[in-house]
């Protein structure tokens, strides 16, 4: 199942030279279990802080953590500018909610408001951008783990091999 969608993603004989030529650490593209798993955490924990250049924080993390470097790159897209206005309102008034604060009423999308607010806004939105960071990256990394070894246990099974 997911295994087999990663196993097919593996590089191919013709991205060698590529990889070769631009000197890319085999360790950014690694397509194994704890790899692929790291990589969707550091990704769905960096997609949804509020900060610029996320890809770019991806790539500074990746030698701390050597995950699948792509993967995590592509999962920070999840807060895209489509969908970054919700993710961030849903996430301040979690985070007032956690703090017991009380929103700013109404919400206006406009430079001149976040400015104007800035300060009143910003403890809630990192709080509840945490508290959806550490949420969404646990379950992604527990929620791989646990998809891989079914899937190795189902292919083992469908082959006859044991346990």
């Amino acid at each position: 199942m997911i295994r087999r969608l990663f196993k097919r993603s593996r590089l191919q004989e013709k991205y060698h030279d590529l990889i070769v030529k631009y000197k890319i650490p085999r360790a950014f593209l690694s397509v194994n279990r704890h790899a692929v798993a790291k990589g969707v955490m550091v990704g769905l924990f960096v997609a949804f802080i509020p900060m610029p250049a996320q890809m770019l924080a991806i790539v500074l993390l990746q030698p701390l953590f050597r995950f699948n470097l792509p993967l995590a790159v592509a999962l920070v897209w999840i807060t895209n500018p489509a969908t970054m206005p919700f993710i961030y309102y849903v996430e301040y008034k979690t985070g007032g909610l956690l703090l017991g604060m009380d929103a700013l009423e109404p919400v206006q999308l406009s430079i001149e408001w976040f400015r104007h607010h800035f300060d009143d806004i910003m403890v809630p939105l990192y709080t509840g951008a945490f508290f959806y960071s550490t949420v969404s990256a646990a379950a992604g990394y527990y929620a791989v783990q646990r998809l891989w070894i079914y899937s190795v246990r189902k292919e083992r099974a469908a082959n006859g091999g044991g346990r």
